[in-house]
């Protein structure tokens, strides 16, 4: 599947004075940065298939469910990315378009059709960028507004415990504050390093 879309999002926020950085790194060609965004969406999908949360926070164990929590790892990467400059943004555009181009071949795998493909995918594209902008949005305020943003998002039509959120606003948290201190070095070699929920964090659930 052809790109079509960008990661507007952030690419539309100016920046201004000492906030904005230039890139730390470079890719020598186009292959390698492809390398690099492989690894890296393979990783945000190896993290949104954790069976914990699924089986132990309650996300729905199905295809929409599945797509949020990959739309959530993705999110996590192309904002911590967004940081960066020109270089950083074509590897986050390199994600988006792997992510894409992953839920193509996945829908062509049930037997979607060629039209319904198109269309299908057009209103994911579209389903990320609500998520970006709500994920964003939570991640500045308070608990409440991330919490509220999870609940629509990752649990649809299903109930959502307050303890569940609660671990997963921890988690999202956590895991956005790890990505900010990695050095966008050792992203560009591929390495998200997304941590496991904690105890802490799911000790907050009772059953």
């Amino acid at each position: 599947m052809e790109a079509e879309h960008c990661i507007s999002p952030w690419r539309c926020q100016p920046k201004h004075g000492p906030a904005f950085r230039m890139p730390l790194i470079d890719f020598k060609n186009r292959r390698e940065r492809g390398t690099a965004a492989r690894a890296l969406y393979g990783q945000a999908v190896a993290q949104a298939r954790r069976p914990v949360f699924y089986a132990r926070l309650g996300v729905p164990d199905t295809l929409d469910g599945r797509f949020e929590l990959i739309s959530l790892h993705v999110f996590l990467l192309l904002r911590r990315l967004s940081k960066e400059g020109s270089g950083a943004e074509k590897l986050a555009q390199a994600i988006f378009d792997l992510m894409f181009a992953d839920m193509d071949q996945s829908l062509r795998e049930l037997g979607v059709g060629d039209l319904a493909v198109g269309r299908r995918v057009k209103a994911m594209v579209k389903a990320l960028y609500g998520r970006i902008a709500a994920y964003e949005e939570g991640l500045a305020g308070d608990d409440g507004v991330l919490a509220a943003a999870l609940a629509r998002n990752l649990f649809g039509t299903a109930a959502a415990r307050a303890p569940d959120l609660a671990a997963l606003c921890a988690y999202v948290r956590r895991e956005a504050a790890a990505l900010a201190r990695r050095p966008l070095a050792v992203l560009c070699r591929g390495q998200a390093d997304f941590g496991a929920l904690t105890e802490a964090e799911l000790g907050q659930i009772t059953f």
